[in-house]
């Protein structure tokens, strides 16, 4: 079974060709050159060039690339899933189901899932990795299917930024939820809800709006002793490990990952972003 993910997971390169995984890029323009995310550019390079004054641009991923991994898998007799970001913060979703609808006409049947994962960075990259898990363990197309997609229906994201006029820039966040970025100290919670991205809360100052979402997760998560929890950030490690104390201290998880917010969501979050996902208590 193949299983496919687009560079919004955040996960390293190395990933990708570990565990067998095709990776779909979608490409990064800064500085009038493009790039394809996380295959030819590290997600440091845009968080230095935006605190420069870099406005970055991004795109979806070459419908050509899907067409060819698509075709290779049909010819192949293979059975695919396409694990993809949120179809409410990238067309790559939508430009997935039309590719594979055209194939289907030359190969009807082609045995290919593309489940809309209506999440974003590591929230989105720890369905991937349950994904790998599953086939691993032998576990069957249908009933992968079933659960990477329940596990995305259960998936908590919640982030604060350092500035929302980036996200209100990028289309990804409304210039009228974005009036709160300009406001001496506030920093504001989101949360993904239904692959949108929701303005929760503003909390003044950045540590209080930390504790305040480890306070969110005790709400929404229940019992974390038996659950990973997933932390991105947007180049500054040193403050993502005092996340990650906090939430040791307080909820004790099983495990955590953590991951640099990539290129491709980081132009759009900005620096100094922190996100932290988890499975609420109904999963």
């Amino acid at each position: 079974m193949k299983i496919f993910a687009d560079s919004g997971c955040d996960l390293p390169m190395h990933f990708f060709s570990d565990e067998n995984v095709g990776l779909f890029s979608l490409r990064v323009d800064v500085n009038e050159r493009e790039y394809n995310d996380i295959v030819e550019i590290e997600p440091k390079v845009i968080y230095d060039a935006m605190r420069q004054g870099a406005v970055p641009k991004t795109s979806q991923v070459s419908p050509e690339y899907f067409l060819n991994q698509f075709e290779n898998l049909a010819k192949n007799k293979e059975e695919g899933i396409y694990i993809a970001f949120s179809s409410n913060l990238s067309g790559t979703y939508s430009t997935a189901m039309m590719i594979a609808s055209q194939v289907r006409e030359n190969y009807p049947d082609l045995k290919l899932k593309i489940i809309d994962s209506k999440c974003a960075s590591l929230g989105y990259g720890l369905l991937v990795k349950e994904a790998v898990k599953l086939r691993n363990e032998g576990v069957s197309f249908e009933e992968m299917t079933q659960k990477i997609t329940r596990m995305a229906q259960h998936m908590t994201q919640l982030f604060t930024v350092e500035n929302l006029n980036y996200l209100a820039a990028g289309g990804r966040l409304s210039k009228s939820s974005a009036f709160i970025g300009g406001l001496l100290s506030i920093k504001p919670i989101l949360h993904v809800e239904d692959g949108k991205i929701i303005p929760l809360e503003k909390i003044r100052g950045r540590k209080k709006a930390i504790n305040r979402m480890v306070e969110l997760m005790a709400e929404r998560g229940g019992d974390f002793s038996n659950k990973i929890v997933g932390i991105s950030h947007g180049d500054d490690l040193e403050f993502a490990k005092e996340v990650q104390a906090i939430i040791e201290e307080k909820l004790h998880p099983k495990a955590f990952e953590m991951t640099m917010v990539g290129a491709v969501i980081g132009a759009h979050a900005g620096p100094g972003t922190i996100a932290i996902f988890f499975t609420d208590k109904d999963y």
